[in-house]
């Protein structure tokens, strides 16, 4: 009895990209954190069976899902060419690590912790989010340099200058540091500030302006950069799937090109027809 490989395959195919199916996958990663989460609180030994068998089910659940979409790709090469199906396999193959007691009891249960984080491979919309956080990051860190280097001044400043008023908020470089990032979260800062004012009557400026630097134009900086790149990715994962107004874009643009080639290949036809016809 032989196997219809390709028949298989497209029967895999149509299982991977039903919508009920996805919907069946996201519920079980949602039982599956449930369960995780259960498993901190103390019951009895019949619950404490029944978790153990939830954790299995999950678990085999699981590893036919992933082979379902290994199998559903043309090859292992392609499949694993996507960041996700790494990350969602590493995951999967790291669950059947036993979670008894044993010297790798430990690392299975952490690992089945990260099962929640497969919502972000399965769910589009997610793994966008987390696409464009990723990708913010370098820029971010520049903006985070600068933001350092305006701590560190207002640090040193707030040292020099408010350390004989209060040893524990301004004793040092650290501790000021510390000090000014509860302003910049405005917790109780106005309790700092009116301290400090007893002794400097216009130290406010010193807060207001490092407020208005750390906390408005900074923190304004970094979500418009957070807002560029997800914009990006949003018209990335448009074009990819042919949605929207970027996959309309790119759709026009690929058959325009398309229709440009027939267009030479018609007239290089043409041209030799002539050329033919005068010989």
């Amino acid at each position: 009895m032989t196997i219809d490989f390709s028949a298989l395959q497209r029967h895999f195919i149509s299982i991977r990209e039903n919508k009920t199916f996805e919907t069946f996958v996201i519920a079980i990663i949602i039982i599956s954190a449930l369960v995780i989460g259960a498993k901190t609180y103390v019951f009895n030994a019949q619950v404490g069976l029944l978790f153990k068998v939830l954790d299995i089910t999950i678990t085999l659940i699981f590893l036919a899902e992933i082979i379902i979409r290994m199998i559903a790709e043309h090859s292992l090469k392609k499949f694993f060419s996507k960041g996700w199906n790494i990350f969602d396999f590493i995951i999967v193959t790291a669950s059947l690590i036993p979670v008894d007691e044993s010297e790798m009891a430990l690392l299975g249960r952490l690992l089945r912790i990260f099962r929640v984080l497969r919502l972000v491979s399965v769910i589009p919309e997610l793994r966008i989010l987390l696409n464009a956080f990723v990708k913010a990051i370098p820029r971010m860190g520049y903006v985070s340099l600068l933001m350092f280097i305006f701590f560190y001044i207002y640090a040193a400043m707030g040292s020099i200058f408010f350390s004989k008023i209060n040893d524990e908020l301004w004793g040092n470089i650290t501790i000021s540091m510390l000090t000014l990032f509860r302003i910049a979260t405005f917790e109780d800062w106005t309790d700092v500030m009116y301290e400090t004012m007893d002794v400097y009557p216009f130290s406010w400026i010193f807060y207001l302006t490092f407020i208005f630097i750390v906390a408005f134009v900074f923190l304004n900086m970094m979500i418009g950069i957070v807002l560029e790149v997800l914009q990006r990715e949003h018209e990335q994962f448009d074009r990819e799937a042919g949605e929207g107004e970027a996959g309309e874009v790119h759709w026009i643009k690929e058959h325009t090109e398309s229709i440009e080639q027939r267009m030479e290949r018609m007239e290089e036809i043409l041209v030799d027809l002539h050329k033919n016809s005068h010989k």
